[in-house]
């Protein structure tokens, strides 16, 4: 909303239609002479004393030691985290290995299971061929 200070009506004319108005809207730093100004305020205005001058120092020397401890709190938070997420893929990449090691240990484990379970098998197909020829022999030779 504008405020009444800010704006003029004026009435243009009254019609069957209706009526016209024109309103004009003043910017509040117009220095038209109807409306009261407060330009003695400026000339009076104090000069700043060291007190305050020192007052503003320290203010802004505060608000740059805020700022810094923040930027350094972040920066800590931002190197924790990090730290966090290395050591989060030093413990996958570990764990990996280590599934990785048991499966290629169970996999030689069973290979050679296999291997000696073949082997085990061939030398008692042969022993038996050794036996089953031995007693040919022998019957061949009570035959013959």
């Amino acid at each position: 909303q504008v405020g009444a200070e800010y704006m003029e009506v004026k009435s243009l004319n009254n019609r069957n239609s209706g009526q016209a108005f024109e309103v004009i809207l003043k910017s509040p730093t117009d220095l038209s002479p109807d409306r009261a100004q407060s330009l003695t305020v400026a000339a009076y205005r104090k000069a700043p004393s060291l007190r305050d001058l020192q007052k503003k120092l320290d203010a802004a020397e505060e608000r740059r030691r805020s700022q810094e401890q923040q930027v350094l709190k972040q920066l800590a938070e931002k190197r924790e985290h990090e730290r966090e997420v290395l050591n989060k893929a030093h413990e996958v990449n570990n764990n990996y290995s280590k599934m990785a090691e048991e499966k290629l240990n169970h996999k030689m484990e069973v290979s050679k299971e296999n291997r000696t379970a073949r082997l085990s098998a061939l030398k008692q197909r042969l022993r038996e061929k050794v036996k089953v020829r031995r007693n040919k022999e022998v019957q061949s030779e009570l035959s013959g």
